[in-house]
């Protein structure tokens, strides 16, 4: 059985990338481009993990983030924060919230899919990849 993966992501060129990883990865993967959208969509299929943009439209990751963790059909739900922003502040913001991972863009989509690979197969957060 696939896991299932919501990308959450408003630049398409970034989507394209995660879609190509993930399926590459044998994952099944849906997308929507702001936070209301990726709540709505969690409420109607509970995906196995969510790569989420901290700066999306209408609601922040940051907010996404700790409506999935104050979910209780999410306890299981892995999630990778994704964000320009590099400050520890911001690392440490998505931490607190519940993120498994902080990866900061650009990133290696060969090392994101050794990480989303690694979680899924020792079922622990992996060291996050480097930049590149």
């Amino acid at each position: 059985m696939s896991h299932t993966v919501l990308v959450v992501e408003d630049e398409p060129n970034i989507v394209l990338s995660l879609q190509f990883i993930m399926r590459q990865a044998g994952f099944t993967v849906r997308v929507v481009s702001d936070g209301d959208q990726a709540l709505r969509a969690i409420e109607d299929y509970v995906p196995d993990l969510v790569l989420l943009d901290i700066m999306l439209p209408k609601r922040d990751g940051f907010a996404v983030c700790e409506a999935i963790r104050a979910n209780p059909a999410c306890h299981k739900v892995k999630i990778i924060m994704l964000s320009a922003k590099s400050r520890d502040a911001d690392r440490n913001k998505a931490l607190e919230l519940g993120a498994d991972e902080f990866v900061t863009k650009p990133f290696s989509t060969r090392n994101l899919g050794e990480l989303v690979n690694r979680m899924f197969l020792t079922g622990a957060p992996a060291s996050p990849p480097p930049r590149t």
